[in-house]
């Protein structure tokens, strides 16, 4: 039976949270801060830990830490949708936490029903997923901020190159579940002159996209923008497609642009890797599309980049030995759909090499 230590300084969350997944079959035992947390991770030995960020005595970025250096294992956050819940998630999940909730907004009673499925799907996947030791990362993450040594990255000339053309072409990421600091690995591994576009679909709620495009923009030479309109593609830039919908290419008399889209029903996982990537072989030659998939649960987006690399595009999976789940690129490598399976710290060389930089 999967253990799971529940940590909310709130008692109704504690409550709704613990019930919830004792229903489900999981054993559970709860902590009410991070100084109890701390004691329980060693004497119940959990699987996975659900933690809330704020709580007294010691907050939930202190308590990861401490649980990533003491007793590594899943960790999946509880948080707040505000902007400041969201860049302090974006930190936790650098930090080594493997995913995060959103906690439920207003009167708990009115989206639990919405809220325990999702709950329950995302402790599952967490009790799979991959853990390694941290070492007092905390003080070196809080440094990467604004003022940290990384950030005169965005202080260079960030600005659009030439709308692909027959040299250059499109790269479709597609990420889920230990998302953010994987793409900071591939995205600051790339020059300010890679001369393709970079269209990212992640799969995370719309308040914390536009924070995720923030903080990439910081940490990396290339810049990066959450896609809320339609938006020309311009080479040598990311776009982010914004949460709780889909991002698709289209073509207009000003060449080929980006736009959010209302998700697709016909769809599990939003943003849609799958719909993304259909939607830039409509309008790309498969040859000048590059499809990379990275760590996440489920398989969104094994089938469209299968299909680009039948095609004649080019495919990346991100291997399992670095993916925090190896859901969506184990799939693309058990359909066969993979040219390159690669772990997350040499995707970035692949991409120049196969560009041509």
């Amino acid at each position: 039976m999967t253990r799971v230590l529940v940590v909310d300084d709130s008692a109704l969350m504690r409550r709704v949270v613990g019930g919830a997944l004792r229903a489900a079959g999981f054993e559970v035992e709860t902590a009410k801060d991070g100084v109890e947390a701390l004691e329980r991770v060693h004497v119940f030995a959990p699987d996975v830990v659900t933690l809330d960020v704020q709580m007294p005595r010691m907050d939930g970025l202190a308590c990861l830490d401490r649980i990533m250096v003491e007793r590594p294992c899943p960790v999946v956050m509880l948080s707040s949708t505000t902007t400041e819940g969201a860049e302090t998630t974006l930190e936790a999940l650098e930090l080594g936490a493997v995913d995060f909730l959103p906690k439920p907004d207003g009167a708990v009673s009115l989206s639990i029903d919405t809220f325990e499925p999702l709950l329950i799907e995302v402790v599952s996947a967490a009790a799979t997923a991959r853990v390694r030791r941290a070492h007092r990362l905390l003080e070196r993450v809080r440094k990467r901020g604004p003022a940290g040594p990384k950030a005169n990255v965005s202080q260079r000339p960030k600005g659009p190159r030439a709308s692909p053309t027959s040299a250059d072409g499109l790269v479709l990421i597609g990420i889920s579940t230990g998302g953010p600091p994987a793409l900071d690995v591939v995205l600051s591994a790339l020059p300010d002159a890679f001369p393709w576009s970079i269209l990212i679909a992640q799969h995370m709620p719309a308040t914390f996209t536009g924070s995720l495009a923030a903080r990439l923009n910081t940490l990396c030479a290339l810049s990066v923008v959450e896609v809320t309109k339609p938006t020309r593609i311009e080479g040598g830039s990311v776009y982010i497609a914004r949460g709780d919908a889909d991002m698709i290419v289209s073509r207009r008399a000003e060449g080929l642009v980006v736009l959010p889209a209302p998700s697709s029903a016909a769809h599990r996982w939003h943003p849609s890797v799958d719909r993304l990537v259909s939607s830039a072989m409509d309008h790309v030659e498969a040859s000048a599309l590059i499809g990379v998939l990275m760590t996440g649960m489920g398989n969104d987006g094994a089938a469209a980049m299968t299909a680009l690399r039948t095609a004649g595009g080019r495919t990346i999976a991100e291997s399992e030995d670095t993916a925090v789940v190896w859901g969506m690129p184990g799939e693309l490598v058990r359909r066969d759909g993979a040219d390159h399976v690669d772990p997350v710290g040499l995707i970035g060389q692949r991409l120049l090499q196969l560009v041509g930089v």
